[in-house]
């Protein structure tokens, strides 16, 4: 009885997470779409409910009904497998994303390492769904799609290792306790612009956005998808986009720590701080979306690898130099 009165308790926990996640996605849809609309000077969805807030909902009711539609020639079974890998394995990250101190789904102590290799399993969904369509613009997308998540990868990992380098502990809720001081955003301001640009070209954001560029894919790895497998690559990719400012906010802009220790801000709850932050950061990459033009791919894998590779590990250098002479290097929990 005991199993099972925990085993109860686990799934009301995950429930409890995955749920409002979902919900955020739908909101984060028209956030995107009101952002682009007041940076060029348009109203945006405001007919479908009060300021618009329904819209989301509409278009997924529309999703639901349209028909699903499997090409004949396709992999049956690997093509409907796509669009669940990639929902799943965007919504199990969160399970280490601390909201405030104890309000972590799971607190290990090597969050940062299992939120990496989720994160890096996600380009199976996307290459196994243009692979599975057989047609040659997917298939081109879903190569594109690989080769630049696996780049700004690598850039992302070494810059994770310049704050586990300050910290001395992979677990997330003692990166934000770290920062109680300051926040990392001040001394590694380089490494969180080039994390910013990274989480761009890892969720397959503009300018960035090459393996579904419509001008010269039609829509990408999912260009044969239709109804709610098509509806589900896009959860999954909004909601890898809020991950992925969840883990910039605890990283570099203290989690859910108060900016300042001061009425009336000392007395918002951390979990609201962890929200705003992350707000904060997509409104900033849909801001990149309405006002940033597009990259050639050329250009994409030269950023990649021979700018932000080189500086990021000459960064870890300096950092690692500068503990280690100032005899500040923690010691590794």
């Amino acid at each position: 009885m005991i199993y099972i009165n925990t085993f109860l308790h686990e799934i009301y926990k995950i429930i409890f997470l995955l749920l409002p996640v979902l919900v955020s996605v739908a909101l984060i849809v028209w956030l995107d779409r009101r952002v682009w609309a007041f940076v060029q000077k348009r109203r945006g969805p405001n007919v479908v409910g009060p300021l618009g807030l329904l819209q989301t909902l509409a278009d997924a009711l529309k999703y639901i009904f349209k028909e699903i539609i499997i090409p004949a020639s396709a992999d049956k079974i690997m093509f409907i497998l796509a669009p669940i890998i990639t929902l799943t394995l965007s919504l199990i990250a969160w399970a280490v994303i601390p909201f405030s101190k104890g309000i972590v789904l799971s607190n290990i102590n090597v969050g940062i390492l299992y939120l990496f290799a989720v994160s890096s399993l996600g380009v199976y969904g996307i290459i196994i769904g243009g692979w599975a369509s057989n047609s040659k613009y997917p298939f081109l997308g879903a190569i594109r799609s690989a080769a630049q998540m696996v780049s700004y990868e690598v850039s992302i990992g070494i810059i994770i290792i310049n704050v586990l380098l300050c910290v001395g502990s992979l677990n997330l809720s003692q990166i934000v306790l770290a920062q109680k001081n300051v926040w990392f955003i001040f001394p590694l301001f380089p490494m969180f612009v080039v994390f910013f640009i990274s989480i761009l070209a890892e969720t397959n954001r503009p300018p960035f956005d090459l393996p579904e560029a419509e001008s010269e894919l039609v829509a990408g790895y999912q260009t044969e998808y239709s109804g709610m497998m098509y509806a589900m690559f896009w959860l999954g990719e909004y909601a890898n986009i809020l991950l992925l400012c969840a883990l910039g906010s605890i990283l570099f802009l203290g989690g859910w720590l108060s900016p300042i220790d001061i009425y009336p801000f000392a007395i918002i709850p951390g979990p609201l701080w962890m929200i705003f932050k992350i707000l904060f950061l997509f409104i900033l990459i849909s801001l990149v979306k309405a006002i940033v033009p597009r990259y050639r791919f050329d250009q994409l894998m030269r950023l990649g690898w021979k700018i932000f590779l080189p500086f990021s590990l000459l960064w870890v250098v300096l950092t690692a130099s500068f503990l280690f002479f100032t005899d500040t290097l923690p010691i590794i929990k």
